[in-house]
């Protein structure tokens, strides 16, 4: 427990992140932000209650404080686009997910700034991921990490039209195994209730990309799940109960398939 993230330590060899469910805007920053940005509208609501069965599973479980508009931990510290050709949020974001800026004019984070806040946040939840890793493959020979992600189902600024209520992302197969891969696939195809693509718009960003290595036993895979799938999508953006309880056991198939799934 520290003030950059939580960690809960399971056994099992299966470490979830969540890298986007901080909502903390440090004091000494909050004066730089808009009145709208400090609402933190684009925080990946409610994952820690979500997947907060997975630890009583033998998961571990990850967990930064600090709102993604202070520095997106699942951006590369060098700050390259994720996705190349579309509008981006940057390592240090200065726009909503809208298109509108984050910050008062003038007030954007310098390059000295930036270099400090990936210093004191993203590096430490980064090397808190490769340390848990280390550990759970050294246990088990192998380890999945789980990258969770949530968004809201329709935003023009950043994509077209309307997205699945399942993204599943393995950067086009090459983050893990592919029998993972059709495991997990498998599990979202049978259902009916939730729409879902793998590798689509969503295919799997910085800690995604940068862990995975299945030739090493290290396999990873991203999933974003729409807003609508478990909470309101209009402010106060709050907890669904029902909507919730309606998707949590297909959110458990697909964990329990990661923790059930060894490489051959």
């Amino acid at each position: 427990m520290n003030d950059i993230y939580s960690l809960q330590r399971g056994s099992a060899p299966l470490l979830i992140s969540a890298p986007h469910v901080g909502t903390h805007i440090a004091a000494d920053q909050q004066q730089r932000y808009t009145a709208r940005a400090l609402e933190v509208e684009d925080t990946d609501w409610f994952l820690d209650r979500l997947y907060g069965f997975a630890v009583a599973l033998g998961a571990t479980l990850i967990l930064p404080r600090h709102s993604r508009y202070l520095i997106d931990l699942n951006r590369p510290s060098e700050n390259t686009p994720m996705y190349a050709g579309q509008n981006n949020t940057e390592l240090c974001p200065t726009r909503h997910f809208t298109g509108e800026p984050l910050y008062r004019e003038g007030q954007a984070p310098d390059a000295a700034e930036i270099a400090r806040r990936v210093a004191v946040y993203w590096r430490p939840y980064h090397r808190a991921l490769g340390e848990e890793i280390g550990r759970l493959r050294a246990a088990h020979g192998h380890v999945v990490l789980f990258d969770a992600h949530s968004i809201k189902s329709e935003l023009p600024w950043l994509f077209e039209g309307r997205l699945p209520h399942l993204n599943l992302g393995t950067v086009g197969g090459s983050s893990c195994a592919p029998a993972l891969r059709e495991r997990l696939a498998a599990v979202l195809a049978s259902q009916a209730a939730y729409s879902h693509v793998v590798d689509g718009r969503f295919k799997g960003g910085h800690i995604t990309r940068h862990f995975g290595n299945p030739a090493a036993g290290v396999h990873t895979v991203q999933l974003e799940m729409c807003w609508r799938a478990y909470m309101d999508e209009t402010p106060p953006y709050g907890w669904h109960d029902e909507r919730a309880a309606a998707v949590t056991p297909l959110l458990r198939a697909l964990v329990q398939a990661m923790l059930d799934w060894r490489p051959q």
